[in-house]
């Protein structure tokens, strides 16, 4: 999207693209603050994914990067969700930025500067498809070292939590049996709600143990599935999910610590923590695997090459990895079940081919002028089976 020549009611005597700003130096606890029409303000060298997604879902119109979005290391997938949204993207400000502006005060993008009314606060790259395209090929030549890191840092994981990973120990016991059932886990993912949508047969006829993973939770609720249990920080799942009756799992930090409990406490909604160091998405697979699920099917979860990673800073990606491995061929992707589904031949559609076969057959029979005898030969066979049965029981 290309700032130059856009105007904003509130300064229309002047270019560019204007918005509230909301300045983060971590940009993870960003999406909490920013709201629809704000301009996000981070320090976030390499933009990863999950960061891009959840600013696109609050409606952020720009993001100001204080940092290179692709600093060459492996080529990461933020930058390329926000501009396929529409979100102007300025990068490498320079860290001065966070200071220059004031959370909260009006800002505007014009051609790569950064304003507050005509007075320019900073400067970076407007970036834009082709210019992050041009970055990504260059960044693939980074992969080879992060590929290393990656296999380093997995190998530490598995010291730490071996007996999780391995055994399965520190898993929380849940109320209601998995064992031999189907389980679908859903995520707050890139596109999940309409994956979920594609799935609305496949819950209806199989109906799934439902696992919401923070958002996702909420997205259950919205798409008429109550969730049976949500795994997540609380202050990632709206109050009314909270209190529909599922059953609560919060992660929390191997010292026992467990972030947002105290709200949980305050809504008077019971609650379980998880004490490990892996994403809550891996931790709900981990719940399926340890209570003996038949199947897993997952939405919202990215597991490629790419986005394992993309995910590279947060340290969660061994943790992906390992899990992946440990539930093997029982986890499917979930736009995978839709497609078999929809290429399943419905019950309605065989009984409309044998309708019409029938008549088919009828019609030949009339026409032939043989369909009185047959309907009496029908009809005389049909009577016989009616005194048999009633023989029977007489």
């Amino acid at each position: 999207m290309k700032i130059s020549g856009l105007l904003t009611r509130q300064q229309e005597d002047l270019p560019g693209l204007a918005g509230v700003a909301r300045v983060e130096r971590r940009s993870g606890d960003l999406p909490r603050r920013v709201r629809a029409g704000d301009i996000a303000v981070i320090d976030h060298a390499d933009l990863d994914r999950r960061i891009a997604e959840a600013l696109v879902a609050a409606g952020v119109i720009g993001v100001v990067n204080a940092a290179p979005s692709i600093s060459g290391r492996y080529p990461n997938l933020g930058p390329e969700v926000l501009l396929a949204a529409g979100i102007a993207l300025v990068d490498g400000v320079g860290s001065d930025i966070l200071n220059q502006v004031k959370d909260g005060a009006k800002i505007r993008l014009f051609e790569g500067g950064v304003f507050a009314g005509e007075r320019e606060l900073g400067r970076g790259v407007e970036q834009d498809a082709n210019s992050i395209a041009d970055q990504l090929i260059e960044a693939k030549a980074g992969m080879a070292t992060q590929l290393e890191a990656f296999s380093a840092n997995t190998i530490e994981f598995l010291r730490t939590e071996r007996t999780l990973i391995l055994d399965g120990i520190g898993v929380p016991k849940l109320s209601g049996s998995m064992e031999g059932r189907q389980v679908l886990v859903v995520a707050p993912g890139y596109g999940h709600a309409d994956d979920l949508r594609a799935l609305k047969r496949y819950i209806r006829e199989y109906k799934p143990v439902l696992i919401g993973v923070e958002g996702g939770a909420d997205s259950l609720q919205r798409a008429g599935h109550k969730p049976n249990v949500i795994v997540g920080a609380p202050d990632t799942v709206s109050t009314d999910t909270l209190r529909s009756g599922a059953q609560l799992v919060i992660p929390a930090h191997l010292d026992g610590h467990a972030p947002g409990l105290e709200r949980i406490q305050d809504l008077g909604v019971g609650a379980m923590t998880f004490p490990a160091s892996g994403n809550p998405e891996d931790l709900a697979l981990l719940l399926a695997d340890a209570h003996h699920a038949s199947l897993v099917v997952t939405v919202g979860f990215q597991a490629t090459l790419s986005e394992f990673l993309d995910r590279g800073r947060s340290g969660s990606n061994p943790s992906t990895f390992l899990t992946r491995l440990r539930l093997g061929s029982k986890v499917i992707d979930g736009p995978a079940v839709a497609a078999l589904q929809r290429n399943r031949t419905p019950m309605s559609a065989v009984v409309l081919m044998v309708s019409a076969v029938l008549l088919v057959v009828a019609v030949a029979l009339l026409v032939s002028g043989l369909g009185a005898a047959a309907m009496s030969q029908v009809a005389d066979t049909a009577g016989a089976v009616s005194a048999y049965i009633k023989g029977l029981f007489s």
